[in-house]
């Protein structure tokens, strides 16, 4: 687990991703578009990705999500994957979360 909570804790936006997926370039795509510089972790590039993927499916059962990527934290705390990030952009609320975590400062 600590895999997963270090990393997510040291950047105002973590993605963890598999360059492979297409949900995860496009929600890497939209934060590139709205300024943001995510911290982004490519499962598949990385020797222990597996193990941290596994970790990841745990963290977001809790969310009733499947599969485990991407994974996005925002401010060290896990959001969800690419389906709450859209809703919260959809909604207004994702540009406001991203200042008051630092990642945005526009």
């Amino acid at each position: 687990m600590d895999r997963v909570t270090r990393p997510a804790s040291q950047n105002a936006v973590v993605i963890f991703s598999v360059s492979s997926c297409c949900m995860c370039h496009t929600v890497k795509r939209l934060f590139y578009e709205l300024g943001v510089n995510p911290a982004i972790h490519e499962l598949d590039q990385q020797p222990k990705g597996r193990e941290i993927e596994k970790a990841l499916a745990g963290l977001l059962a809790d969310h009733h999500r499947r599969p485990s990527v991407p994974a996005i934290f925002i401010g060290g705390r896990l959001v969800g994957s690419t389906d709450k990030v859209m809703s919260l952009h959809l909604s207004g609320s994702l540009v406001p979360l991203l200042k008051r975590e630092g990642a945005l400062w526009l």
